[in-house]
This record gives C-alpha cells, structure tokens and sequence, in this order.
C-alpha cells in the first residue's frame, strides 16, 4: 500500500471528512451543531468546497445558520470499519479530565450513555 504522497489526485481522489460547526434556530439560541460528512475529492480545497455547499444546504433545511467553519481530514485509508475518519491534534497544558470537562463533556451536551458510561 503507498502513501498518500504517491497517490495522483487527478486520477485517484482520495477520502476527505470535512468538520463543520452550525448554530441551531432560535428556539435553542445556546446550541450549536458540529458535523462530519465524507467526500471524494482531489484536494482539500475540492473537499471543503463540497462540504461548504452542503453544509449551506443543510443550514437552509434545518432553519440553522452555518458558522463559516470547516476542517479537513485527508483519510489515510479507504472507508471500512475501524477506518479513521477524523483527526484533530491540540496542545493543552490542561491535566486530562479537565480537558475532557472543557472541549468534550461540557454536561451541555445533547447525548445519551450507552451501556452505563458517559
């Protein structure tokens, strides 16, 4: 299996998940949505241009306003299970449960638990 680098983009598009961020209407005016879509693409400019329309779409469907936010992943791998579809590196001096508490477990969350853990 090559690399990502060895691959022709014009030839052979690879897997991009684009991450966009949408505020929810007026009846929930704190709430925000975050979501992950696939796409093939040849670049990620081609991805996130893909995405951003959709996103645009959806935001008109949904009575939400898309917040002008959209990140890339480049998929190493085709889709499959176990496939990694979404990485985000960042540094913080925070000690582990905090960092959770702040960007992830907020408590504001609208999620469920499954099998007893949160």
């Amino acid at each position: 299996m090559g690399s990502l680098h060895d691959v022709d983009p014009a030839t052979n598009p690879s897997w991009f998940s684009v991450r966009c961020i949408f505020r929810c209407d007026d009846d929930s005016p704190n709430s925000y949505e975050e979501r992950i879509t696939v796409w093939r693409a040849a670049s990620f400019e081609e991805a996130i241009g893909l995405a951003e329309a959709e996103a645009s779409d959806y935001a008109e469907l949904v009575g939400y306003r898309y917040l002008g936010l959209a990140q890339a992943y480049q998929m190493a791998e085709e889709l499959g299970h176990g496939a990694e579809v979404y990485s985000l590196m960042r540094d913080s001096d925070l000690p582990p449960d905090v960092y959770l508490s702040t960007f992830f477990d907020t408590g504001e969350e609208h999620q469920s638990s499954v099998g007893g853990q949160r």
